[in-house]
């Protein structure tokens, strides 16, 4: 191959990359923000169908070299105007995004805190001996391969937390997040993940929202999260799938019927092992986010939140740990480079994992379910967190 043509294949190739990213980069965003969902709909269709479509408009309605050959040979004015802005701008976001997004991958563990993770993963279908697909659609994305919608990731982690109290070192919380019920897939999956949490003897369950899609599902709530038991109680806030209901305080109602205590847009202090604790619930920018903090609250303070994005506020208002989820792990991952796809104003910074930016520590679950019945590289997660004094 020529030098020319060589430049000509690597420059496509870059502007195909940074096209890409940039369009996924606004649907995450998009997906972040308390928009109408009238709105946020259609913005996040039309950006994916950009990502995609765009390049192959260039390609069957300009030239076969994208106008890059034009470029190249500096025929510019042989090239559209919009053409040559967009290409400027699209190679830009390798500044303004592409960097940021290389120096957040998993792999390079910056930003991460060092937490010990101990993971066993099975096929509920398998343990449980059920079936649990309810819809057709459901039965069918259950036998695309690879897809890990019923691959039950138990995860033991040990979470370091600066500032923790020594009576709580040790300290254990079941955080489960994303539930999802939709009427797909059958409730005795979250009830399998609620016996195996009470099997591991939690001293608190901890809900960081999503709990329900369909309405029909409210029903479901009883049976399923009145089985959790801890010492020092069940606590729960909402997220945005839950805000789009007809009627959010059925869903509360349904969850305080169960022995959970709403959290939503709260604080309150309690004690744990003889710890005063401050709880917060923080459902921003859906909901409610919790009041301001004064000098009466207790110093050490625990905030769930459904949206790693709250980890501005948590930082702002000194919370030491933070528990979040929402982002589902971006339901696909590749290998080495990690999530693409995530609902954050961070991108996929946050997308799952253990992180520490001073003073908070802030752990951020895959979730157990989500509308889209697909999870690639990416299974569902029960979180067992051991607290330990960072």
């Amino acid at each position: 191959m020529m030098r020319k043509e060589l430049v000509l294949v690597l420059a496509i190739l870059a502007f195909l990359i940074a096209h890409f990213g940039t369009w996924v980069a606004f649907y995450n965003r998009t997906n972040a923000m308390d928009l109408p969902r009238r709105l946020t709909k259609p913005l996040m269709k039309l950006s994916l169908l950009l990502a995609i479509l765009f390049p192959l408009y260039l390609v069957f309605f300009q030239s076969r070299t994208l106008g890059f050959g034009h470029l190249l040979e500096g025929r510019f004015g042989e090239v559209p105007l919009f053409l040559r802005l967009y290409y400027g701008f699209i190679f830009s976001s390798y500044l303004w995004l592409g960097i940021a997004w290389i120096y957040t991958r998993p792999f390079l563990r910056i930003g991460w805190v060092d937490a010990q993770v101990d993971s066993k993963q099975y096929d509920v279908q398998v343990e449980t001996g059920e079936c649990l697909t309810l819809s057709p659609k459901c039965a069918v994305f259950a036998k695309i391969p690879w897809n890990q919608i019923f691959q039950l990731s138990v995860e033991q982690i040990t979470l370091p937390v600066r500032g923790l109290p020594s009576q709580l070192d040790g300290y254990r919380i079941a955080h489960l997040s994303d539930i999802h019920l939709t009427g797909d897939v059958a409730p005795e999956f979250t009830q399998h993940v609620i016996n195996v949490a009470n099997a591991w003897s939690p001293e608190l369950f901890a809900l960081t929202g999503d709990l329900i899609d369909s309405e029909h599902c409210v029903e479901w709530i009883h049976p399923i999260f009145a089985a959790a038991t801890a010492v020092d109680g069940a606590y729960f806030i909402l997220g945005n799938h839950d805000a789009r209901m007809k009627d959010v305080n059925w869903i509360r109602e349904s969850m305080r019927g169960a022995g959970w205590v709403d959290l939503g847009g709260q604080k309150r202090s309690v004690t744990l092992r003889g710890q005063e604790v401050t709880l917060l619930g923080n459902e921003s920018p859906w909901l409610k986010e919790p009041p301001l903090l004064d000098r009466s609250d207790c110093d050490f303070r625990l905030m769930l939140s459904h949206s790693p994005d709250q980890i501005r506020w948590a930082r702002n208002h000194n919370v030491q740990l933070m528990l979040a989820g929402h982002t589902h792990g971006g339901q696909g991952r590749i290998p080495l480079l990690g999530p693409i796809l995530s609902p954050s104003l961070y991108g996929s910074r946050f997308a799952s994992g253990q992180f520490y930016h001073d003073p908070t520590t802030m752990h951020v679950t895959r979730g157990l379910g989500g509308t889209r019945l697909l999870r690639l590289n990416c299974p569902p997660e029960l979180s067992l967190l051991t607290l330990r004094s960072m």
